[in-house]
């Protein structure tokens, strides 16, 4: 690569294109976020005008909460708490300084110390600290600016993205630390085990100065993933066609609890399929529902306990199904081609084969 190349790559953009639905939910939720902090703002604070409803820098932190919200920067606390400290300390800086040429840098830079002392960095707060020395040209704002408009604003913007984002398809605020086991135990899901802790992994991200561009919990989960694509590599191009069950045990919608109950006690498995007469795939039925459905009295046919199971296709790869299976998230995975089940993916499928592919790869001596 030539120096003009490697310069020319350097200038470039730094990130992957986002998919269209991701830049048009990202878009929407801008404006709408944006809307419903303009209508709360106003509702709460009567018939004052729209500039002294909203500042200014409210559509960086907008960008942040609905384009990128598993950021740390655009975070509840740093999004809040970033902009009010900013706020407070630019309002101090002019009270202090009477030169504007020295207030700008020094309301901007005392901002971003605040923000990085607070652990509240969120870039939109230096964009608060310059537009309050610049409105103190006309008027010094008063500490109560701090809080309304900037901190009652950032906060209603907060509460949008938590409205919007996850009925979208993200979550906000992204979660700082695992979830909580699934059996109710302080035990790391099995795939979390044999890597970093989150403390270590928090530890490497201070050492490499990225800990306000990624969270310990997203890159855990990036590890994890990574990991699962690269043990799916060297097992091979093995798919959900390799793998599945063909000559499935199904029940049919109208199915007695009764019913499934003695499927599940002749063949000793744990999920059953529900399909219609056509063999569309409609749904799984596990025991952990089955008697759930029974204690609580509502037991009735194989299509009010089933449940929405995510499914496959034939060429799904290993390394989809890895996580699918692991720790409870899914007894088996159901395999559809054209809305018909054509077979099952079950854990015991999962560990035969790798059972197979560690005895190939090590045999004993």
């Amino acid at each position: 690569m030539t120096r003009t190349a490697r310069v020319l790559r350097a200038l470039g953009p730094a990130v992957a294109r986002p998919s269209l639905r991701e830049i048009l939910r990202a878009a929407i939720g801008v404006g709408i976020g944006l809307m419903i902090t303009a209508a709360l703002a106003a509702g709460l604070r009567g018939n004052a005008p729209l500039s002294g409803l909203l500042v200014a820098p409210l559509g960086a932190s907008a960008f942040l909460i609905f384009a990128v919200p598993n950021s740390p920067l655009a975070q509840p606390w740093s999004v809040v708490m970033g902009n009010f400290a900013s706020a407070v300390v630019a309002i101090l800086v002019v009270d202090l300084v009477p030169y504007v040429w020295l207030a700008l840098p020094l309301a901007v830079a005392g901002s971003a110390l605040a923000m990085m002392v607070l652990r509240a960095m969120h870039p939109p707060g230096g964009a608060v600290a310059l537009s309050v020395v610049l409105a103190a040209q006309s008027g010094t704002p008063d500490f109560s600016w701090a809080i309304v408009p900037v901190a009652l604003d950032s906060a209603l913007l907060v509460l949008s993205g938590v409205l919007y984002t996850r009925p979208t398809g993200r979550r906000y605020p992204f979660r700082q630390s695992p979830d909580a086991s699934i059996h109710g135990t302080r035990d790391m899901a099995p795939e979390r085990r044999l890597g970093l802790t989150p403390d270590d992994l928090g530890a490497l991200l201070a050492r490499m100065n990225l800990a306000a561009n990624i969270g310990t919990e997203d890159l855990a989960r990036v590890l994890a993933a990574a990991e699962a694509e690269a043990a799916a590599q060297h097992i091979g191009a093995t798919t959900a066609a390799d793998l599945m069950s063909r000559d499935v045990v199904t029940l049919q919608p109208e199915d007695s609890a009764e019913r499934i109950s003695a499927l599940f006690h002749i063949h000793r498995f744990k999920t059953l399929p529900v399909v219609d007469a056509l063999n569309n795939y409609l749904g799984l039925v596990n025991e952990h529902d089955l008697l759930e459905s029974l204690r609580e009295g509502v037991a009735d046919t194989a299509r009010t306990i089933a449940t929405q199971a995510q499914s496959v296709n034939l060429d799904t790869p290993l390394a989809v199904l890895l996580p699918l299976l692991s720790d409870g998230h899914q007894q088996a995975v159901p395999v559809v081609e054209n809305r018909k089940l054509v077979g099952l993916v079950t854990r015991s499928d999962l560990i035969a084969t790798l059972a197979h592919v560690v005895a190939t790869a090590w045999p004993s001596a």
